[in-house]
């Protein structure tokens, strides 16, 4: 029985990473191309090439559960094209024990996903926006069309570019008061960290008042705000991208501040749900196999896995964006998806068994 539970995760396992590669190569090829088309100043083709290594881990992240998916359709798909499944139920196994060992593999990619997630696709994302960024000009250019805004108080701030060691690069502050009306407005080349407050350098600022206009330069300027490098660097990646603890820590922050986080804590949710998603999609994948498609072609297990992983991501995606709307609960967003897809893979499963 061992062997025969072996074998089955070495057929499942192996046919993940290969729709994983297949699946990254086609990305990469893609995003390197999109990248040679934001080629000026110093993002040439190598800072390009090194922004889409540096993007990686989060691809990789994003992909897996489609992998696991997909891997388990096809391996399993695969076996029974060949009677396998066939020979082994007919040895004596039982179907919650195939189904047991073709989810060993995706417990596997679960594993593997939270730990990329949380601690290797953020960091080296921060990096590769930043790098980006700062690649681009983000020091000469006043607010950028990338970069981040935070509202802090009645002042809106723009930043090109944050860099993971506490440095900002196209500093931006517009000053408003109680009526909405420009008091100053002020751009900083650059701006180092220093403990407690930030050192703008090469500030140039512009008061408004009722009927004419002052400019002063300034070398060095401290600035002092809430901000700090590490609230910074959630800021400049998106929230998705972030890691949970990162996004809950920003997302209080911003309820601190008044702000709305909805945004922070749908991501927050779709990343913490990620796990429970994916054994979800896999049981349907298996479901599946021994239901439906148990006769059918290879290439239409395909096609209707891509189109069922599609459907699930289309309706995080539309429901996601209707939470922000209309303000129900993200974590709802994200578990109604889950759960809608958790009972078609157990009635599925119920009449195979």
């Amino acid at each position: 029985m061992r062997k025969i539970d072996g074998y089955v995760m070495r057929t499942v396992g192996g046919a993940m990473f290969l729709v994983m590669v297949v699946v990254l190569s086609l990305d990469l090829i893609f995003a390197f191309i999109a990248e040679l088309e934001d080629t000026r100043n110093g993002y040439q083709t190598l800072e390009a090439l090194w922004y889409v290594f540096l993007t990686l881990p989060r691809r990789i992240y994003d992909y897996l559960p489609l992998g696991a998916f997909m891997g388990c359709l096809v391996g399993l798909g695969s076996m029974a094209s060949s009677s396998e499944l066939t020979v082994i139920r007919a040895a004596g196994v039982t179907l919650k024990r195939i189904v047991w060992s073709a989810m060993k593999p995706a417990l596997f990619v679960v594993i593997l996903g939270v730990l990329i997630g949380e601690y290797v696709a953020p960091p080296a994302e921060r990096v590769a926006q930043s790098d980006k960024a700062v690649a681009l000009g983000a020091g000469t250019n006043v607010a950028s069309a990338s970069g981040v805004w935070h509202k802090e108080g009645n002042t809106y701030i723009h930043l090109n570019a944050v860099q993971p060691n506490g440095v900002l690069h196209g500093v931006s502050r517009f000053q408003l008061d109680e009526n909405r009306k420009l008091l100053s407005a002020s751009f900083a080349e650059r701006a180092i960290y220093q403990g407690d407050y930030w050192l703008l350098e090469k500030v140039r600022t512009t008061e408004f008042e009722r009927d004419s206009t002052t400019r002063s330069d300034r070398q060095t300027l401290r600035w002092e705000t809430g901000l700090s490098p590490s609230v910074l660097s959630v800021l400049i990646v998106k929230p998705e991208n972030l890691s949970m603890t990162g996004l809950f820590t920003y997302a209080r922050y911003l309820g601190e501040q008044n702000l709305n986080a909805s945004r922070y804590w749908l991501a927050f949710w779709k990343k913490a749900l990620m796990p429970l998603g994916t054994a979800v999609m896999v049981l349907v994948a298996i479901s599946f196999i021994f239901g439906p498609l148990r006769s059918v072609t290879m290439g239409f297990r395909v096609f209707t896995g891509l189109l069922v992983g599609l459907l699930f991501k289309y309706m995080q995606d539309l429901l996601g964006p209707m939470s922000l709307v209309y303000g129900f609960n993200p974590m709802l967003a994200v578990l109604v998806p889950i759960a809608v897809n958790a009972v078609i893979g157990a009635i599925l499963m119920r009449r195979a068994g």
